[in-house]
């Protein structure tokens, strides 16, 4: 795809979160330390998965995966967002700030449709336990990542093909610490009603999709759950706790999002905070904090570690 040659616009300057010198020297080092535990923390869960047996299950594969994408997640604007703190001048290039629209929204889409296969995963487990390694086998959990990931693609291919040929001739100013895609559109040099309207059917309507079936399948988990009274009960039922949470920590800023979805407001940088830096940071600890088994995992990954920097 050509870049766009109609535009005069080189480059975006990006407002940031803030305007003052030492608020942005607090942020730096907050933010720092958010990103790196975002990552790590996903990192170590994939590492898990990866090394311990145990975890080589469905439900673990598709966490992994969930992982691997929060990693993506935190990483296509924070680095950019820490380092410009220490900058004077906030400016990303007109591709780069055409490929942060392009994986905002892979990265946005594949979690939303990821999140609706774990529901899934988890509707079988707890209704239909006796098939459950017959319907969720490798190739079923495959054929989940590997259309969460074509869905992503294909949802930010079509925001970025009418995206990057819009004419830009003067103003250039978004107002947060990344290209969000809405405040984006609304600099371009014509009328944008028509275009504001697609971007909120094409993304409203995969999130209104994606929350439907994620809001069926726990409601029948939930009442299935409810009509039985048994260890193995309650064991689902705190792992099902965790994905609903991480569930409505990912839907509940989109909500905002779509309430009001071309009006600009204070809050509305705080919600992007929360989707690239915080929900990427809280997945890993709301998964291992109410999931034995993780946790022993990463014990005994720990131990293994330590036991091994014995020996040499």
């Amino acid at each position: 795809m050509k870049w766009s040659n109609k535009s005069v616009v080189t480059e975006f300057i990006l407002l940031g979160l803030s305007s003052s010198w030492e608020l942005q020297l607090l942020l730096f080092f907050v933010f720092s330390v958010f990103y790196g535990a975002a990552v790590l923390g996903n990192l170590l869960i994939i590492l898990t998965v990866i090394t311990d047996s145990r975890l080589h299950s469905p439900m673990y594969f598709l966490l992994g995966n969930l992982s691997f994408i929060d990693v993506c997640q935190a990483t296509f604007a924070t680095p950019k967002m820490i380092a410009d703190f220490l900058n004077e001048h906030k400016t990303i290039t007109f591709e780069g700030c055409m490929t942060q629209i392009f994986f905002l929204h892979v990265f946005g889409g594949s979690e939303m449709v990821l999140l609706v296969g774990m529901a899934y995963d988890r509707y079988i487990a707890i209704c239909r336990p006796l098939h459950y390694m017959t319907i969720m086998s490798h190739r079923v959990c495959t054929a989940f990542v590997g259309v969460s990931w074509a869905i992503g693609i294909l949802h930010s291919a079509f925001h970025l093909a009418f995206t990057v040929n819009l004419p830009f001739c003067g103003p250039n100013q978004v107002d947060n610490f990344f290209c969000d895609l809405p405040l984006v559109i609304k600099l371009a040099c014509l009328d944008t009603y028509f275009l504001e309207i697609m971007v909120l059917i094409n993304s409203g309507l995969l999130s209104l999709i994606c929350f439907i079936l994620l809001l069926i399948s726990y409601t029948v988990i939930l009442v299935t759950v409810q009509h039985r009274s048994s260890r193995g009960t309650s064991k689902a039922l705190s792992t099902l706790s965790a994905h609903v949470t991480v569930v409505l920590l990912f839907f509940g800023p989109l909500l905002f999002i779509y309430i009001w979805p071309f009006d600009s407001f204070p809050i509305d940088k705080f919600i992007s905070v929360c989707f690239a830096v915080f929900t990427p940071f809280l997945n890993p600890i709301i998964y291992t904090l109410r999931n034995e088994e993780v946790k022993a995992a990463m014990r005994k990954l720990r131990n293994r570690h330590i036991a091994s920097h014995q020996m040499s």
